[in-house]
């Protein structure tokens, strides 16, 4: 087998694909030869492309059920096959669990956790009646792996989508393989919404072990290789795209002294 992403002649679906890390998924899949159909709720700002090759899009609410299967049918109509889904769609503003209302944490939810869901069943059971199957891939977030606090409703759906990934590896085997990208801070046009201006992105970059943040292309080409041959023995797998975590808090704090020498990263 060649050791590279080739996915020339595979149709995929990646959800809120125009924009931000979606944007860098679809790029991603652009250029690994795809055919690539984006959906959100409004167009690109501009043209989503690689390699002089462009997005097709398609307007859908992931949280309507006839929404997403309108989508889902004019794909196979138009291609005739869905070969992978990549349910990116999601997000969240920041709100303190205490002050939130009910019906803030139920959208979260919904947007984060129920609509990959509802994604993923019209794309099973199209992929179930191919001959070669396909690959749904899941970018969840580390919020889900750690305390999120001022996004409590957001990391705790990360954390279902990941336990999602989970059981519809096994309930889809093995037509369909089904995995999870943990995703941490990623630099894109709304950064400054969570982090504050470049100076506030950069401190949060040096937080991280690798130095920076990820950049959209990063998520992008993880995402491709999971629906790769490359791949084609992972399933229920999470994946972790995060530039080695987040350095302990501890550590910043520490004063301790070794061999006779304040340690480097207190």
């Amino acid at each position: 087998m060649a050791l590279e992403i080739d996915l020339a002649g595979s149709v995929v679906l990646v959800t809120g694909g125009v924009r931000g890390v979606g944007a860098g998924v679809s790029k991603a899949f652009l250029a690994a030869g795809a055919t690539v159909v984006a959906c959100a709720r409004r167009p690109a700002d501009g043209p989503v492309r690689s390699g002089g090759r462009e997005i097709e899009y398609l307007p859908c609410d992931v949280r309507d059920a006839g929404s997403v299967q309108a989508l889902i049918d004019t794909i196979v109509e138009r291609h005739g096959r869905l070969d992978h889904l990549i349910n990116n769609a999601g997000g969240a503003p920041f709100a303190l669990a205490a002050e939130a209302s009910k019906n803030f944490h139920a959208k979260i939810v919904e947007l984060n956790l129920l609509a990959p869901l509802l994604v993923s069943q019209a794309a099973n059971a199209v992929m179930q009646q191919q001959p070669g199957g396909g690959s749904i891939v899941m970018v969840s977030s580390v919020s889900g792996h750690r305390p999120s606090p001022g996004t409590a409703a957001y990391g705790a759906a990360k954390a279902g989508m990941d336990s999602l990934t989970a059981s519809l590896a096994v309930e889809w085997a093995p037509k369909v393989r089904v995995n999870s990208l943990v995703v941490g801070p990623v630099e894109t046009e709304q950064s400054q919404l969570h982090y504050g201006d470049q100076d506030g992105i950069d401190a949060v970059g040096a937080t991280i072990p690798l130095g920076r943040m990820a950049a959209p292309d990063d998520i992008g080409r993880c995402a491709a290789f999971l629906a790769s041959a490359l791949a084609s023995y992972v399933s229920g797998a999470t994946l972790l795209v995060h530039g080695g975590g987040e350095r302990p808090a501890f550590l910043a704090a520490s004063n301790a002294v070794v061999g006779g020498q304040q340690r480097a990263d207190a």
